[in-house]
């Protein structure tokens, strides 16, 4: 029997997250993200070389017994995620030193599939003040699915290239902690101690998720999850135990303006888009047997013929092949390399493409 009556989208749950989770219909999530307790294990005041005190995690829900009863709120929080998300379904979590290497064996022992570890270099992080370590510089994410075989996860890996600037993303991002404006405050000091910056959730959410997914957070905190998911278009399930936590989220949230669904598109995989032969351009009328292609430098020249194929001096072939072979290269993409002219401009062919697929979607 469904229960997905029970648990409303778009809405901060109070209470338990385990046991919030268990009323939830299996295979209901597409995305989850979790900031549990990292177990800092704090024996005393940390202080600044001036004496003063330092505003750690000191909080209740971040104190265990012992390892072992740490493992075991793991094991439970991470058995239900397993439960409700779907099978291709992705989720994140992140912790620190003091825990994350726990949490990635429990996660195995689970049978999640592991797709990557993130190491989130923060570039203004807390200073060493005793001076008998490294400064801690950064966190990890563990990012992996229920799924035993690793495959039909979402991955938005065009949306990350063109985040970064049409380069691959890599698994080490440099972003600021939560400060500024970002950083809620009630009297004047830190609401939550742990606070995540929205630009990590917008990077996480844009990679592993899409418009109209559903996305679970199990340990909300001041909600930066849900506010990130509402301005992308996305759904939420918030979750948390204190009250004064879920009062700030939601005023957070409903100050969250959405943005608009053409700003939301997500840029889509080469592999996703349909395949257009160019021989359907000369089909459509887009292009006319006997057209003239050049390179953008007018330095090649190529006929194109009815059956789409085209022709270069004594080569002819795929406009692939042909290029190609004008370069003298081993391989050439024709769809940037080809241009056809209007009104005395260049303008390559793959626009024409574009307007096709344009018309297939």
């Amino acid at each position: 029997m469904s229960k997905t009556h029970e648990i409303d989208r778009n809405h901060i749950h109070l209470g338990d997250s385990v046991e919030v989770m268990s009323r939830m219909a299996e295979a209901s999530i597409d995305l989850v993200f979790a900031d549990p307790p990292y177990n800092l294990q704090l024996s005393g005041d940390l202080r600044r070389p001036n004496n003063s005190k330092v505003a750690g995690v000191d909080d209740e829900w971040d104190r265990f017994d012992n390892f072992a009863s740490y493992d075991e709120f793991t094991t439970a929080w991470l058995t239900q995620v397993k439960r409700v998300l779907k099978p291709r379904g992705g989720l994140w979590v992140i912790g620190s030193y003091h825990n994350i290497f726990r949490v990635g064996a429990i996660l195995q022992d689970l049978g999640f599939w592991i797709l990557n570890d993130i190491v989130w270099r923060k570039t203004n992080p807390m200073p060493n003040f005793r001076g008998k370590r490294f400064t801690n510089a950064h966190e990890t994410l563990i990012w992996c699915t229920p799924s035993p075989d690793g495959k039909g996860y979402t991955f938005n890996y065009e949306a990350m290239k063109a985040l970064n600037e049409d380069l691959q993303m890599r698994s080490d991002w440099l972003l600021p902690i939560c400060t500024g404006a970002e950083r809620l405050k009630v009297n004047g000091r830190k609401a939550h101690p742990t606070q995540k910056p929205e630009a990590l959730l917008h990077r996480v959410l844009l990679a592993g998720s899409n418009p109209g997914d559903l996305i679970l957070d199990p340990f909300f905190g001041t909600g930066t999850s849900g506010a990130v998911a509402k301005l992308l278009g996305r759904d939420f399930i918030g979750i948390d135990a204190d009250p004064g936590y879920v009062d700030l989220a939601r005023t957070r949230i409903d100050a969250v303006t959405p943005l608009g669904d053409e700003d939301i598109d997500v840029t889509p995989s080469k592999r996703a888009l349909p395949r257009i032969p160019f021989g359907w351009l000369v089909e459509r009328g887009l292009l006319s047997p006997g057209a003239q292609l050049y390179d953008a430098r007018r330095r090649y020249a190529a006929r194109v013929r009815a059956d789409g194929s085209v022709v270069a001096d004594r080569a002819r072939g795929s406009i692939h092949q042909v290029g190609a072979a004008v370069q003298g290269a081993p391989a050439c993409n024709g769809w940037t390399f080809w241009c056809f002219e209007d009104r005395g401009n260049l303008i390559p062919i793959d626009l024409l493409r574009q307007k096709l697929r344009a018309e297939l979607n």
